[in-house]
């Protein structure tokens, strides 16, 4: 039964940033209403920093949203109260807002913009649901047609979506070479099965596959050079997907693997992909992620774990190079 509105929250926490560092950020209590029809009221109880969460902070993200704004793409909460004609959610459901703008203690949404959860899933990993699995099973799934001991090779290989895409990939009986940057990063991605890990800083010749294999697919998250040295890895007429701009720097090719072996180069967004993607495809999509979800199937290392109210701590260690896992952000004291 839904709790009379005196009993739910007066005021909500809401992280507001003006795009123009890593600091510009500030909390503010702003009310919150009790939901109406149609609608739920979540209490957010995981948000995740993700790296576009810290590019939209430094006003390099793709899109510049206007200031201020909350950022969080992802995050997980319990529902509060539902509105009039809400049905397939209730109180004490755990469940996945869809929208952006997550780095908030509550929010009130549509009902079809919430997703629920199972009860007893992990919160650190359902608060990563949205993102980096997706991110993961789309691009194995849909950008190149993969077969069974096929070869696919990914830089930042110890990066969350990495550790989707190992885990993703074993299920398909798919081949992963993920590259690191460092030896010490080096133990992750092959505790996860990848097929070889190869460690490269980016100096010297690229990293070859073992055996004289060659990928069908290349997956980028860093841009500039080491997209070129992707590129030294895929066969003749095969694919790299650039996903994510680490470096800063533009993707590139060498023009004799773009004219003389005719590599694709392409970019891939999430938020493109939801843009033009019927909503059945997006549902069963998610069906699909929280089956794995309770298997075990999917998840990431978490780091740390901070209050909402230590918004800058969290976002400091966020953005320091040599992260371990993943950095959360906790609320509704759990």
């Amino acid at each position: 039964m839904t709790k009379h509105p005196a009993d739910l929250p007066q005021t909500c926490l809401v992280a507001h940033a003006g795009g123009t560092g890593l600091t510009d950020l500030q909390l503010a209590q702003t009310p919150l209403r009790a939901p109406g029809e149609g609608e739920v009221l979540l209490e957010l109880l995981r948000m995740t920093i993700n790296p576009a969460d810290l590019l939209l902070l430094e006003g390099r993200y793709g899109q510049k949203p206007p200031a201020p704004f909350t950022p969080g793409a992802e995050g997980v909460g319990r529902v509060l109260a539902v509105g009039a004609g809400v049905s397939g959610l209730a109180p004490g459901d755990l469940a996945m807002p869809v929208p952006t703008g997550n780095w908030r203690s509550h929010r009130v949404l549509k009902a079809p913009f919430v997703v629920p959860l199972p009860a007893d899933a992990d919160l650190d990993q359902a608060a990563m649901l949205k993102a980096n699995p997706a991110t993961a099973l789309v691009m194995l799934e849909e950008l190149v047609s993969l077969s069974p001991g096929d070869w696919v090779v990914m830089n930042a290989g110890n990066s969350a979506l990495g550790q989707n895409v190992l885990r993703l990939a074993a299920t398909m009986g798919v081949n992963i070479a993920a590259i690191v940057r460092r030896d010490s990063a080096a133990a992750l991605p092959r505790s996860l099965g990848a097929a070889a890990v190869l460690v490269d800083d980016g100096t010297g010749p690229a990293p070859a596959l073992p055996d004289g294999a060659q990928a069908r697919l290349a997956l980028d998250a860093v841009g500039g050079d080491a997209t070129e040295r992707l590129g030294a890895m895929v066969a003749d007429g095969g694919t790299v997907v650039t996903y994510g701009l680490l470096s800063g720097a533009a993707p590139r090719l060498s023009a004799h693997d773009l004219v003389f072996r005719g590599l694709s180069l392409r970019g891939f967004w999430l938020a493109d992909w939801f843009a033009n993607t019927p909503p059945e495809r997006i549902r069963a999509l998610f069906a699909r992620l929280t089956d794995h979800l309770a298997k075990g199937v999917i998840g990431a290392r978490v780091e740390a774990r901070f209050a909402l109210t230590d918004l800058h701590a969290a976002v400091e260690s966020a953005a320091r190079e040599g992260r371990e896992g993943k950095i959360l952000l906790t609320g509704g004291g759990v």
